[in-house]
């Protein structure tokens, strides 16, 4: 996940379009980036971000993919200087410094993948937490198994935690939503999948206070929207 900021000094009109040009002639067609998303601001704490998430197999191939961008970029762009125009363009959109992380997925306690058909963008709620490193907790699986799942509001989830970054307590959820209405529908939904699959009181509060003891309690909440012409 590479955090980039809009430079705000450009008119940004053909922002969209260049970022898509780049997709079509380079990242669709760079088999070891086998997903990829580019995510932009809606509520959240910076108006100015843009997070570009590209996944790969092994740690390995981030190296070798970039070789292949690059390879890539040089037959789109076979004219040096074409080629040096347009990514001049593309930096001119972002102002000079960033932040890179890294993430492992964690699909032993579940995930729901899915294909993007929509063309108009999805909303991506980002959850961060922080993990106690304390040894004690559990049940996430059998909650993502239980809730996350069955839910029909979430068209997507992806569970991540750090690799690589500056805090090794990191752990990310992705939710893809058809609509932001579908969060609060989906929090309804939840609470009844909950009540069906802990219908006691007693064993409730027993799984729940089990599973908090996973995390420290600090958490963050980001919503995104993503570009739909340039998710793979």
């Amino acid at each position: 996940m590479t955090t980039l900021h809009r430079n705000l000094d450009t008119d940004g009109k053909d922002w969209k379009a260049t970022e898509q040009e780049y997709f079509d002639k380079v990242t669709s067609k760079n088999d070891l980036i086998i997903g990829s998303e580019i995510l932009t601001h809606y509520y959240t704490g910076n108006s100015t971000e843009v997070i570009m998430v590209n996944v790969y197999k092994t740690w390995d191939d981030i190296e070798k993919a970039q070789s292949i961008s690059e390879e890539l970029a040089k037959k789109a762009w076979p004219d040096e200087k074409a080629r040096t125009a347009f990514f001049d363009k593309q930096r001119s959109y972002y102002v000079p410094f960033h932040s890179d992380e890294i993430y492992a997925s964690i699909e032993t306690i579940g995930t729901k993948e899915f294909k993007a058909s929509s063309k108009e963008p999805m909303i991506v709620y980002m959850r961060k937490s922080q993990m106690s490193m304390s040894g004690k907790g559990k049940g996430m699986k059998e909650y993502n198994e239980k809730i996350t799942l069955k839910d029909p509001y979430i068209k997507g989830y992806y569970p991540f935690r750090h690799a690589w970054g500056s805090d090794s307590r990191d752990f990310m959820e992705a939710y893809f939503y058809d609509s932001f209405g579908d969060i609060e529908k989906s929090n309804q939904k939840q609470d009844e999948l909950a009540k069906a699959a802990w219908p006691k009181e007693a064993d409730s509060k027993a799984f729940f206070d089990e599973l908090r003891l996973a995390f420290t309690g600090t958490h963050g909440d980001y919503i995104y929207h993503n570009l739909p012409g340039a998710s793979k």
